[in-house]
C-alpha cells in the first residue's frame, strides 16, 4: 500500500510514540498483497475512530486499539493437505465396540477407522451368500471362508478345515421384524440387524446352565455365566437382561444333536427386532461332516500302513487297530527326530519328506600338536515315504542304533509306546518278525570305512584347490580377472570399431 495513502493522524501518532521518524516508501517492501492482504480491513483499520485527534492520550489509545486490529488485515492461507497425508479420523460422536481401533490409536496410529471399507465388505458378503452354492466363484468361496475365520465363536467350534468345506453349502436367511428364530437345530451368526433372546436368562440359568453356556456366545453381545454374577441380585439381574441383545456377528445355537435340544426349542430362541440376515450352519450338516472326515483321515492311515513294506501281509484288522491310534505330527527341516544311544518312545511311518540316516564313531583329529578323539556322525543314507522306524527299539526296549535328522519338511504317523505295548500278542510278534532295525544291515566296519572314504575325498578337494590357488599366486593369475574374463553392461567405445571391422 502507498505511503501517501495511509492517514496522516497513523504516521503522527508513531512518530510521537517511537520518537523515530515515519519510513519513506523505499523502507516499506512491496507485497504481493492481492492474495495476503484484506483490503476491506485495512479500509476499517484506516479510518478508526481517534486517529484524527491530536490529543497525546487519545492518540495513545487509539495506537493500542490500531495494533490489536492490525492482524485482522492479512488473510489466513489454508492448508491442504497432499492426497497421501489426507487421514480419515473417526467421527468423534460415533463409538465402536472393536478394541483393535483404540490399541492402535494409543500407538499413534490415526489412519484406521475403515466403516465404509467394512461395510462394504458385508455388502459383497451377503451378495455372494444370496447366490446358490453352486453358481459361486472359487473366489467367492474363498471371501466366505475368509470371512468366517474372522468369528472368534466359529473358530473356537469348529477348525479351518472343517469351517472351509461348511462355508462351500451355506447362505444367507432374511428374518423380518418380530420372527422367532430357533437356534436348536443349527449354529447361526447373525450378518446385519437386532435381535433379542427370547428366554429370561437368569430363569435360564437355573433351568440348565449347560445348555445357556452352549446358547450363548462369549462374545461382547453374549450372556456368559461366571463367578461375577454370584454375588448379584435377582433384581439386578432381571434389570440386565433387558439389555440384552445380540448384535452384528454375535451368534446362538448349537452345533449338537441330543434329544433334549429337541425338545427344548425355545432355549435356543432369539427374537428379531430389526430385519435381520442371518447365516447358519446346520448341526446335522456338521456332523455328516465330522463323521467323513474321520472316515477318509481313518482311510488315509490305513492306507499308509498297508503301503509300508514291512507290513504288506498285515491282515486287515490289525492294520485297522493300528490306524486308530495314530496321530499326525510335522517336523522342519535340520530337527533331529531320534538320536542314537536312546530309546525311542514311538513308532513313526514316513507320510511325506525323508529323513538322513546318521551314524556315530570315534575318530581321531589332528589339533595342532596332539590327536585327540572326537565323535563324528557319518551319512549313510535316507528313509524316504512309506518306510517306517522304531518297532524294535519300542517293543524290545534296546537303544536306537542311529540318528535320524530330517532333510526336509517330514510329516509322520506316530503311534506312541504305551499304545503299542496295548495291542494284541500277534501283531506285536509280527512287528518284530518282519521289521529290522533302522541301518542295522550296516556294521562298524562299514561305518568306518564310509568315514574313511569321506575324510580322503574332502582332504583330496582341500589339497587340489590350495594347489591352484599357488600355482596361479605365483605366475601372477588371479581369477576372474583374467585377460578374457569381461562382466561388462555393454561395449566400451573404444573396441566398437575394432569388432565390428
Amino acid at each position: 500500500m502507498p505511503m501517501s495513502s495511509l492517514p496522516t493522524a497513523i504516521l503522527s501518532h508513531m512518530k510521537i510514540i517511537t520518537n523515530v521518524p515515519p519510513p519513506s516508501l523505499r523502507s516499506i517492501p512491496r507485497l504481493k498483497a492481492s492474495k495476503i492482504i484484506d483490503y476491506g480491513q485495512l479500509n476499517e483499520l484506516c479510518h478508526m475512530r481517534g486517529l484524527e485527534y491530536k490529543s497525546f492520550h487519545i492518540i495513545l489509545s487509539a495506537h493500542e486499539e490500531f495494533i490489536s486490529q492490525y492482524p485482522k488485515i492479512f488473510v489466513k492461507k489454508e492448508t491442504k493437505l497432499k492426497p497421501k497425508e489426507r487421514k480419515t479420523q473417526p467421527p468423534e460422536s460415533e463409538e465402536t465396540h472393536n478394541i483393535a481401533v483404540y490399541l492402535k490409536k494409543v500407538h499413534g496410529n490415526r489412519n484406521l477407522y475403515r466403516q465404509e471399507a467394512f461395510e462394504e465388505s458385508i455388502r459383497k458378503l451377503l451378495t455372494i451368500l444370496k447366490k446358490s452354492p453352486t453358481q459361486r466363484t472359487k473366489q467367492e468361496h474363498n471371501i466366505v471362508w475368509k470371512m468366517l475365520k474372522t468369528i472368534p465363536d466359529l473358530t473356537e467350534k469348529i477348525n479351518s478345515e472343517q469351517l472351509k468345506s461348511l462355508s462351500m453349502n451355506i447362505f444367507s436367511e432374511t428374518w423380518i421384524k418380530g420372527s422367532t428364530v430357533f437356534g436348536n437345530d443349527g449354529f447361526y451368526v447373525i450378518l446385519k440387524g437386532l435381535a433379542r433372546l427370547q428366554k429370561d436368562p437368569y430363569k435360564h440359568l437355573v433351568e440348565d446352565i449347560k445348555s445357556a453356556t452352549s446358547l450363548m456366545s462369549s462374545n461382547c453381545y453374549s450372556f456368559v455365566y461366571n463367578q461375577d454374577f454370584k454375588n448379584t441380585s435377582i433384581t439386578d439381574l432381571c434389570v440386565s437382561s433387558k439389555c440384552l441383545k445380540l448384535k452384528q456377528w454375535s451368534t446362538f445355537g448349537t452345533l449338537e444333536i441330543t434329544p433334549g435340544i429337541q425338545s427344548d426349542k425355545i432355549a435356543y430362541a432369539v427374537v428379531t427386532e430389526e430385519d435381520c440376515e442371518i447365516i447358519k450352519i446346520p448341526a446335522k450338516q456338521y456332523e455328516n461332516l465330522k463323521l467323513e472326515m474321520m472316515k477318509h483321515d481313518i482311510a488315509k492311515k490305513e492306507n499308509l500302513i498297508s503301503k509300508c513294506p514291512c507290513y504288506v501281509e498285515l491282515p486287515t484288522v490289525s492294520i485297522s487297530k493300528l490306524a486308530t491310534f495314530i496321530k499326525w505330527k510335522k517336523f522342519s527341516p535340520g530337527h533331529v527326530i531320534a538320536e542314537s544311544g536312546s530309546i525311542i518312545t514311538f513308532v513313526a511311518f514316513i507320510n511325506s519328506g525323508y529323513c538322513e540316516i546318521y551314524r556315530n564313531i570315534i575318530a581321531f583329529v589332528n589339533l595342532h600338536t596332539k590327536m585327540k578323539k572326537v565323535r563324528k556322525l557319518v551319512y549313510m543314507g535316507t528313509l524316504n515315504e512309506k518306510e517306517s522306524f522304531g518297532e524294535i527299539s519300542v517293543l524290545l526296549q534296546v537303544p536306537f542304533a542311529c540318528t535320524l535328522i530330517a532333510g526336509s519338511e517330514v510329516e509322520l504317523a506316530i503311534i506312541e509306546d504305551k499304545n503299542i505295548f496295548a495291542l494284541d500278542t500277534f501283531t506285536q510278534q509280527y512287528m518284530l518278525k518282519n521289521t529290522r532295525p533302522t541301518s542295522g544291515h550296516l556294521t562298524d566296519e562299514d561305518v568306518r570305512n564310509e568315514y574313511v572314504e569321506k575324510e580322503k575325498k574332502r582332504e583330496w578337494e582341500t589339497f587340489k584347490r590350495n594347489t591352484m590357488k599357488e600355482i596361479f599366486r605365483s605366475n601372477g593369475i588371479i581369477p576372474d580377472f583374467g585377460k578374457w574374463t569381461h562382466n561388462w553392461a555393454s561395449i566400451p567405445r573404444n573396441l566398437k570399431t575394432s569388432l565390428i571391422n
